[in-house]
């Protein structure tokens, strides 16, 4: 078997989320475990920090394990989804998984198939946990696919648990209200295990989180009361956060940082909800027996995407003229994204396209009125049509013309643009991709 044969074989013999929706979605455990149990329970050979979320997981689990590596320690890193190559989702060290071992758990994996039906993200999950294994890492981050409760990825029992954020997605999955997603979400909390919250302003909400911790007597920790941010300064490769004398991590032993400026190698206004989660759940490392010193903190902090690979978190793709992209897909997403983007002071044209599972008519809402909009979709099957979407835009208010491709888009607005005009590309993951994909084979 090649390694194209072991993917077509991914794609074709599993149901497939990040292209097919809801008909791939396969809630439960039962088949995990029972994947699990075959491989020995790999998981349990090494340490894990679990990490769940609406939005931010993504950024908070490479940016843990950008500072887990800079500490020393050798880090395996689960993500979804992947935007180009398949192995983005699995790494060790920044490092993708192999072509060879992708093509080895495929053959061997083929009877397991045949015999229990794994959903795609059921059988990736094991690959990784077993990658893991083999490659001797001491701990890994392992990000939760959807919802939490009966996400393949919930058989880990971690060192720490971590919920970046709640809001409305894949309600037609996680529940329809913001408590019904916290209790899914809820559900990688483990007895005993400290957990943070990132962002729960609703009071509602917290209760959820505080209700599930007592239950199960897991410390938890709400990262708003953690870490206080002052003032963000925006710089050309990062931000410069000024965090208040009263954050816990400057002022609560173990003090984390010895001087309240943090620089943060990552974009986008949405970082800053982000770093106070990623900050808190470092200042409990020490209790859960993880040694990082401060340089290392800083170290890994600033160099998020050069360690990890990162891409498409408010990514400048070209700066003259400048291109920017983001994976913003959800209302919260795309409201970050709309600060991002008024803040720059420019004119903008907008390349934008969701896929068809997701509120539409919320996020369309959320884009500034002001740009020019060259409405397109990604491809994959989930792609809402470029000429649905642009009708759903001009009830919003918004003005723009569709196209086929994001080429097409793209093509226009790059010819069109006057001098200062801001391009963007965003609205789903899938959208990024195809720009990513068109980036390696055009001059942007």
């Amino acid at each position: 078997m090649t390694y194209q044969e072991a993917l077509h074989f991914l794609y074709t013999a599993t149901p497939v989320f990040q292209r097919e929706g809801g008909g791939a979605y396969k809630p439960g455990l039962e088949t995990t475990r029972a994947l699990d149990s075959y491989y020995q329970h790999p998981h349990t050979a090494y340490r894990t920090i679990h990490v769940a979320g609406t939005n931010g997981k993504g950024s908070t689990s490479h940016s843990l394990a950008s500072i887990l590596m800079a500490a020393g320690y050798r880090v395996g890193l689960f993500t979804s989804p992947h935007l180009v190559d398949f192995r983005e989702r699995i790494r060790v060290d920044g490092e993708v998984v192999s072509e060879e071992f992708v093509t080895r758990f495929v053959a061997e994996v083929g009877p397991l198939v045949e015999q229990h039906r794994p959903s795609f993200f059921e059988l990736t999950t094991l690959m990784a946990l077993v990658y893991f294994r083999e490659a001797h890492v001491d701990i890994a981050v392992i990000e939760v696919g959807m919802g939490g409760r009966l996400d393949s990825t919930n058989i880990i029992q971690p060192l720490l648990s971590i919920i970046t954020g709640i809001s409305l997605d894949h309600t037609q999955y996680l529940g329809e209200t913001l408590t019904a997603i916290a209790g899914e979400k809820a559900g990688i909390i483990k007895a005993k295990t400290p957990v943070v919250i990132g962002h729960a302003e609703e009071s509602e909400v917290r209760q959820v989180f505080v209700k599930r911790a007592q239950e199960l007597c897991a410390p938890i920790t709400f990262a708003d009361e953690e870490v206080v941010v002052s003032t963000v300064e925006p710089q050309p490769h990062g931000q410069l956060f000024m965090l208040d004398p009263s954050s816990a991590v400057l002022s609560t032993p173990p003090r984390l940082l010895s001087t309240p400026t943090v620089f943060f190698g990552l974009q986008g206004s949405v970082q800053r909800l982000n770093l106070r989660t990623i900050l808190s759940a470092v200042h409990l490392f020490p209790s859960v027996g993880l040694d990082v010193p401060e340089e290392a903190l800083r170290v890994g902090l600033q160099e998020v995407a050069l360690r990890t690979g990162l891409r498409g978190r408010w990514e400048i793709v070209e700066r003259d003229p400048l291109l920017i992209c983001d994976t913003g897909h959800n209302e919260e997403g795309i409201r970050y994204v709309t600060e991002g983007l008024r803040a720059l002071g420019r004119p903008l044209r907008i390349i934008f396209g969701m896929v068809s599972d997701k509120d539409i008519t919320s996020a369309l809402s959320s884009l500034p009125p002001e740009a020019t909009y060259y409405f397109t979709e990604a491809s994959v099957p989930r792609a809402m049509p470029s000429g649905e979407l642009l009708r759903l835009a001009m009830e919003c208010g918004l003005r723009g013309r569709a196209f086929p491709t994001l080429a097409s888009a793209l093509e226009t607005a790059q010819a069109e643009r006057e001098r200062g005009d801001v391009l963007f590309v965003g609205g789903s993951n899938f959208l990024v991709a195809d720009l990513l994909e068109y980036q390696s084979t055009h001059k942007l």
